[in-house]
């Protein structure tokens, strides 16, 4: 191969490298560069005519939110589970809080959900700059609220409700469980963190040695922060946002935090499920060998993906184990 590969890319594996070649080769300039408008229309996904994982029961639903509705994609997998209702897993697409569509989403949803047997939920969040922080935070309560209050309409169990999201939607879910707990409100039973952003200091060591990582490089990833935050912003942020900035992350939910190796904001990840652990929180961190940021919802392009879907199918299972014990 002669083509130059940056340093940062060395530890990529063969599958992982021909997809961020070809993703240098599809953007002409940075994120960044483009504009919000140019790179949704760049990077957005378009619906597959045949999902690699069919599922007849794939409904859109309006979700009544504070701001207005919003559109949502109900997953649920074939039959009905022998022990009563299902649980279910509200999941947030990632995209750094500006990009990102319920397409985007929509193969890594089906796969969960059929390997699982949870129902899941894709929520279309507001993005930002449009929408600056707290409007995605919001628009993800509420779609939790709403999901617990209909949930016998769908055949969900409003106790067994978990949270996850990949990139962004890492983020949020983190936040979610977060406010739930400070208001002292029902918190989700499990929170699935697929490489989130949760501090915005950008200071851990991955911020460098992963710079010029493929997708997701270190100035794309201040330039989303600021869009999700708001340009000029100078007051700081609070946990909500940034959630490693909580005092405590005592009392949340059971995590599932899972990181790619060439990837700015690892570190950062793996920083935060360490304190969850010494917070008292059951926390399972997996870093995955040879990919990049974004992997995780490439279903069928990388061999890492199937792999880290597993992990979060073992993790949902053990959730609903643990229920039955407990309930037995």
């Amino acid at each position: 191969m002669t083509e130059h590969v940056p340093q940062s890319w060395k530890p990529l594996d063969a599958d992982a490298l021909l997809v961020a070649q070809a993703i240098a080769k599809a953007l002409p300039v940075p994120v960044r560069e483009l504009g919000a408008q140019v790179a949704r229309e760049l990077l957005a996904s378009s619906p597959s005519d045949r999902p690699l994982t069919p599922l007849d029961q794939v409904d859109t639903v309006t979700v009544p939110t504070r701001s207005g509705e919003l559109r949502a994609r109900l997953y649920r997998p074939e039959g009905s589970p022998a022990t009563g209702p299902r649980p279910a897993l509200m999941y947030l697409h990632g995209g750094g809080f500006v990009l990102g569509t319920l397409d985007g989403v929509d193969e890594v949803c089906r796969a969960i959900a059929a390997r699982s047997g949870w129902a899941v939920l894709s929520p279309e969040y507001r993005l930002a700059p449009e929408h600056p922080y707290p409007a995605a935070v919001e628009d993800s309560l509420d779609t939790l609220a709403w999901l617990r209050g209909s949930a016998p309409d769908w055949g969900v169990d409003p106790d067994l409700i978990a949270v996850g999201g990949d990139s962004a939607g890492g983020n949020l879910a983190a936040a979610l469980c977060l406010h739930l707990r400070d208001h002292g409100l029902p918190l989700p039973v499990s929170q699935v963190l697929v490489y989130p952003p949760v501090d915005d200091r950008f200071s851990t060591p991955s911020w460098t040695r992963f710079a010029d990582a493929p997708l997701l490089t270190t100035a794309d990833a201040h330039w989303l922060w600021e869009q999700y935050i708001g340009p000029g912003r100078t007051d700081g942020v609070d946990q909500y946002a940034a959630p490693m900035k909580a005092a405590s992350l005592r009392g949340l939910p059971p995590a599932l935090v899972l990181t790619a190796e060439v990837d700015p904001l690892r570190d950062d990840a793996e920083a935060y499920a360490d304190r969850l652990r010494h917070d008292g929180v059951p926390t399972t961190a997996v870093r995955h060998s040879g990919v990049f940021h974004g992997f995780f919802t490439e279903v069928g392009v990388f061999s890492q993906t199937d792999a880290a879907i597993d992990d979060v199918v073992r993790h949902l299972r053990g959730v609903t184990a643990a229920r039955a014990a407990s309930t037995s």
